[in-house]
């Protein structure tokens, strides 16, 4: 064993090796602290909370039932239905770290998303937010009207422009109030009746809209076009609002959430509260999915962030559209089973495949 004294060069060496070591700590820890306060021109999405249709929520001070009914006998249920969400970082006036994106595009519950993508250019925040609290709004008006009609409960309906975008196809068309009443010859009594003759009619040509306006039919002409953002399809640059009569009153409180996808969830907790059979038996279900006013199950984004959510909050079973099953393969989480549904009835036949021990389709995993 070799021995050095003071003084020795090989302990000067030692030293300064330690003290470049140090050194180079703390200039990669300045590194780190500086990305995370420098913006990135991401957005990241993660698995949000989960909230149970057939639970109650806070409202400010107060706990109420998610879903409330009056005007027709209700019953306990023993089980859960969890709505899924999506909690997103960032936004155009409020951008992540670098040091955040770096994280999320190894982690992979989250996503990193271009905050141009997941914002167009030409529409606000504000705007954003506002088209999804309608959004919210419509789909659980939509999923009153999917329950009852599963359950044999008849109920009117129109549809109503509560806004024409600035700088969209309809501005200075179509008006605030406007109800309308057909598209291109064809009847429209649901949001998503609307959206499939939009969709239909393409951006060649104009289509007609018949709408009843101060108490008089006029016929307008608009020439749809392409939206922007992630899913592109043709549009004609209007909110709209589902006006339903229902024979029961149902209310549903839940602040701070938006987007339509929480439609079929709003559905099975209405059906349970109106069913005097037990659906859920017990068990934990989660889900995610639109639905329209005769039941059809419409895909929805960050549909994998929702599974990792479900999953964290006791859910084995997660009702899933069947048009996202694709997108699963390899990421479905282990400890949960995605089954595919593209109506409501599919959703109810698999309950009670489940509750039989039956066999029943699911999402491929891998």
């Amino acid at each position: 064993m070799a021995i050095y004294e003071a003084g020795d060069p090989s302990d000067q060496v030692q030293r300064r090796s330690r003290v470049a070591g140090w050194l180079m700590l703390a200039f990669t820890a300045a590194i780190i602290a500086g990305l995370s306060f420098f913006p990135a021109p991401y957005v990241i999405d993660n698995p949000g909370p989960t909230f149970d249709t057939l639970g109650s929520v806070s409202v400010g001070e107060e706990e109420m039932e998610l879903i409330l009914i009056s005007g027709e006998e209700t019953f306990e249920p023993t089980g859960s239905f969890l709505l899924t969400t999506v909690t997103r970082s960032g936004n155009p006036e409020s951008l992540p770290g670098w040091f955040d994106v770096m994280q999320g595009w190894f982690d992979p519950t989250r996503t990193v998303i271009p905050v141009d993508v997941a914002y167009p250019p030409g529409i606000s925040f504000e705007q954003n937010r506002e088209a999804a609290a309608i959004e919210m709004e419509n789909s659980q008006q939509e999923a009153v009207a999917a329950a009852l009609d599963y359950l044999g409960v008849a109920y009117t309906s129109r549809m109503v422009v509560s806004q024409a975008m600035e700088g969209g196809p309809s501005e200075g068309v179509l008006l605030p109030g406007d109800v309308i009443l057909s598209a291109n010859g064809m009847a429209v009594d649901t949001v998503s009746v609307l959206r499939g003759i939009i969709a239909d009619s393409g951006v060649v040509s104009p289509m007609t809209l018949s709408v009843e306006r101060e108490g008089s039919k006029i016929d307008v002409s608009v020439l749809p076009r392409m939206s922007e953002g992630q899913e592109r399809v043709p549009m004609v640059g209007i909110l709209v609002s589902g006006t339903y009569d229902f024979p029961i009153d149902v209310d549903i409180a839940l602040e701070n959430v938006g987007g339509p996808s929480a439609g079929l969830m709003f559905a099975l907790g209405i059906v349970e509260k109106l069913s005097p059979a037990d659906i859920t038996q017990g068990k934990v279900f989660a889900g995610t999915g639109t639905i329209d006013a005769q039941g059809s199950v419409g895909p929805i984004g960050g549909i994998r962030h929702k599974m990792h959510g479900a999953l964290n909050d006791g859910a084995s079973w997660f009702f899933a559209p069947a048009d996202n099953c694709p997108d699963l393969v390899g990421h479905i989480p282990e400890g949960l089973r995605v089954i595919p549904v593209a109506t409501l009835d599919d959703a109810m036949e698999a309950l009670e495949s489940i509750h039989a021990e039956a066999p029943v389709a699911e999402c491929a995993s891998s």
